[in-house]
């Protein structure tokens, strides 16, 4: 079997997921946690990481519930910070033209931010992607997070605050690793105009932060002067 065609499998799909589940199992148990604090038993939180499975919305629910936030406020904020879910679907969409609706609707229901990332990784790579390994890296994700906010519930009571644990950072460590890797595979040529993007968002939020807002879009908009004028 070929190297390309192995890495197309179902099993590969797994495979490719387990380095991001140590970021899933930590924020699933940190979720798990916040759900308790809510008021939430465990059946409910494990009832909201099926239907819902999106680890920001999830926080967002326990938090506005603890506010006694409506209903109406709840779902319309859940659809917001999910909305980007569109976009990723979207974008990899293209990918799956050979395979049904229902495939790509099971894809589409069950990316993630992290799994997108992998998903991208990879195509920056070259190599193709198809449904059977997606399928495999979104269906163990799935599984892990539901198995993670379940336990996170049970042990709600004994870690009543994550952040003493880091739990918190699990999820941002997850993101930056995964953004390592992705540089990993970008050109030497495109690596410096990348990395120099990336300061200069840093310095504007930064100073979006301390400076009026026409102040802080000058320095931006200095900044992208600069850039391109004396970039190679």
């Amino acid at each position: 079997m070929s190297e390309q065609v192995r890495n197309i499998t179902f099993r590969q799909g797994v495979k490719d997921c387990i380095p991001t589940l140590l970021g899933y199992i930590s924020i699933g148990i940190a979720a798990g946690v916040a759900g308790v604090a809510a008021d939430l038993s465990v059946l409910e939180v494990t009832l909201l990481a099926i239907f819902i499975y999106a680890g920001a919305a999830q926080f967002i629910i326990c938090a506005m519930l603890l506010t006694n936030s409506t209903t109406l406020a709840i779902i319309v904020t859940t659809f917001i910070v999910n909305f980007r879910h569109f976009l990723l679907g979207a974008t990899l969409a293209p990918h799956f033209q050979k395979d049904s609706m229902l495939k790509n609707i099971g894809i589409s229901l069950l990316i993630t931010d992290e799994s997108f990332g992998v998903a991208a990784m990879k195509l920056a790579k070259k190599e193709p992607i198809y449904a059977s390994w997606m399928n495999g890296l979104n269906i163990t994700a799935y599984l892990v997070w539901i198995s993670s906010c379940a336990l996170g519930g049970l042990i709600g009571k004994m870690i009543p605050n994550p952040t003493v644990f880091g739990l918190d950072f699990a999820l941002t460590a997850m993101f930056v690793a995964l953004f390592v890797f992705q540089l990993q595979s970008v050109p030497k040529s495109k690596l410096r105009h990348i990395l120099f993007l990336i300061l200069y968002m840093i310095i504007f939020m930064i100073g979006l932060s301390f400076f009026c807002f026409h102040k802080c879009c000058c320095c931006f908009i200095n900044a992208n002067c600069c850039y391109y004028w004396g970039g190679d």
